[in-house]
């Protein structure tokens, strides 16, 4: 076992952090984005979106990258387009300059996201995986909870888009962290004759993984639809953007408390499944309350339930997964999770346009949140049925 897992972890953190940070900005600047482009809230779903669509066409290629070049490799040219797409929508004055620079900043947090996983992945095992899992996590609601907190307070005292070269700033130096201290290990035997893209990873692994990359998905898409859509309901309702932002940000400073605790409750006591489930349950009911009860109640809620589910869904990733499987197969995990998060953002801004109510969007999530609890049954059920690998590596 890696004697500098700590470390990798703790690179790997901050580089994932600037990734939140990022994808967050144009949610946590919303209300300056949609008055200065002039935009309706299916566009403002789209721009959210974008950063997502690269991930449909590129984390599948990406995985089966890691075969052929080194992690350190990839992740630098991953923060290489992050940098380079936020410093794009940094000087945008126009809605096509804001999409070229998010497509940009997404196919660079792609290639960034699958191989950060596969890193902690390589790094941990058993019990211990789903600890280092749950901090992974932790990072991307921090960097979204940082947006959140500080990027409408730039933007009040300077302009959005400075703070999109606060975003593209933070990158550089995740960027210059990695290259730092980050170091490769031995890359796996693999088996040239068998498989997909030269291994031999199986179709049951294939199944397996896609039913964990669709739980990932839908999870992560109901929680964005509440980091995304509250600030600007709450800006509605006569709060400023700052003061929308930081009580939004609760559901991530709590969801980084929990996700840690969390994981180590998943771990430690009863068994990990029955608490996604938990956590599923009780995200839903508390995005189904948001628009009718006290919202910093119902954001916390959300941001304690998430915690138990997080770790333990990435962890469930890489258990189906042979060693020299994972590059790969992480990349069928986020090619669903992508899909998701690409598609249903701009389906949740066409619900609130069409509805004209705040109440469709929150309603829609809550549903997008139950269907992890139904997809979790049936992967607890193949699961039971027969093993990713009964033959074993």
């Amino acid at each position: 076992m890696d004697k500098r897992r700590w470390l990798v972890l703790l690179v790997v953190f901050v580089a994932r952090t600037s990734m939140g940070f990022q994808f967050q900005s144009v949610a946590s600047l919303s209300p300056f984005i949609m008055n200065e482009l002039d935009i309706a809230f299916a566009t403002l779903g789209t721009l959210i979106g974008l950063f997502m669509l690269p991930g449909v066409a590129v984390s599948l290629p990406s995985g089966a990258l890691s075969r052929r070049f080194a992690d350190k490799t990839i992740a630098v040219w991953g923060l290489l387009g992050m940098v380079a797409g936020g410093a794009i929508l940094g000087i945008s004055t126009g809605l096509n300059d804001a999409i070229l620079g998010r497509l940009i900043s997404g196919a660079g947090a792609v290639l960034l996201n699958v191989v950060l996983t596969k890193m902690v992945v390589d790094r941990f095992s058993d019990r211990q995986q789903i600890f280092a899992m749950s901090l992974l996590v932790t990072s991307w609601p921090f960097g979204i909870g940082l947006a959140l907190s500080v990027e409408p307070l730039i933007a009040e005292a300077a302009t959005w888009q400075i703070a999109m070269w606060v975003t593209s700033a933070f990158c550089a130096i995740s960027l210059i962290l990695m290259w730092m201290f980050y170091h490769d290990l031995p890359k796996p035997e693999t088996h040239a004759k068998s498989g997909i893209a030269g291994s031999k990873i199986s179709r049951r692994e294939m199944y397996l993984v896609s039913l964990v990359g669709l739980i990932w998905m839908l999870f992560n898409v109901g929680y964005i639809f509440v980091v995304s859509f509250t600030p600007i309901f709450l800006s509605e309702t006569g709060a400023s953007p700052a003061e929308a932002g930081i009580v939004t940000s609760l559901a991530t400073w709590t969801l980084i408390a929990s996700v840690p605790l969390g994981g180590y409750m998943a771990s430690k006591l009863g068994d990990d499944k029955v608490w996604m489930f938990g956590g599923f349950i009780m995200m839903a009911a508390a995005m189904i309350a948001l628009p009718y009860t006290s919202t910093i109640v119902a954001v916390l809620v959300i941001g304690i339930a998430a915690g138990p589910p997080a770790g333990a869904i990435m962890a469930a990733a890489g258990s189906v997964l042979r060693p020299s499987n994972r590059g790969l197969g992480m990349g069928i995990f986020y090619t669903w999770y992508y899909i998701g998060m690409a598609a249903l953002p701009f389906a949740g801004g066409l619900v609130r346009d069409l509805t004209g109510k705040p109440e469709g969007i929150f309603l829609f999530g809550g549903f997008i949140m139950g269907s992890c609890a139904l997809v979790l049954v049936l992967f607890r059920y193949e699961l039971q049925r027969q093993p990713a690998y009964p033959n074993g590596d």
